[in-house]
């Protein structure tokens, strides 16, 4: 492992640790507020697409009914989308729904910052797609990146991998903690739920 990749790992444990730590109460909170919204499950696990191509199940907070994708199978959330619970509108605009996730990065699935995980059906799909999409998977996925940042939801996926590939190629510890500090703002304006670009 790189000197760089060994100071990301360190700093992604610490950071990990200590977000698991202080996060503890809001776990509480998040559970009892969702368990009582519609007696549904606390937790959504759903397979994802990580660094190498390898799979790994990764675990959220729950922000939509039970039975969202019964009948329509794997689909983007939409704007206003009815199947969000109103706990769950919350946990999504501020990112909270994502907390679980520290666990990934502990487990070393995951780092703080990098590209986004996608499903399996939608990696498969963008392999076919976009000739440069198997670069993204050279990294640990992350819970934020730039095309979290400088895109905007409805961004297509080209111009997301774009951006992906940009951090790829980019990519130092220095680069991680800024785009950390920012999402951290994002966040503190509950605006991870604007469609258009965070900053």
């Amino acid at each position: 492992m790189a000197r760089d990749e060994k100071g990301k790992r360190a700093f992604d444990l610490l950071m990990a640790s200590v977000g698991l730590v202080l996060s503890a109460p809001l776990w509480a909170v998040f559970a009892l507020a969702i368990k009582l919204e519609d007696g549904g499950p606390v937790f959504y696990r759903q397979p994802r697409v990580g660094r190498g191509g390898r799979e790994f199940v990764t675990l959220k907070f729950r922000t939509m009914s039970p039975e969202a994708e019964r009948e329509s199978g794997p689909t983007y959330a939409t704007p206003h989308d009815p199947r969000i619970t109103r706990v769950g509108r919350l946990l999504r605009a501020t990112a909270l729904d994502e907390l679980p996730q520290l666990l990934q990065i502990m487990a070393g699935e995951m780092s703080f910052v990098g590209p986004r995980p996608e499903r399996p059906e939608f990696v498969r799909r963008y392999k076919g797609e976009l000739p440069s999409y198997e670069k993204r998977l050279q990294v640990a996925p992350g819970l934020t990146g730039l095309a979290q940042l400088y895109g905007h939801y409805n961004s297509s996926p080209r111009a997301k991998l774009r951006l992906d590939l940009l951090y790829v190629e980019r990519r130092s510890l220095w680069l991680d903690v800024k785009l950390i500090l920012l999402s951290f703002g994002v966040t503190f304006r509950g605006g991870w739920q604007i469609r258009g670009k965070k900053l």
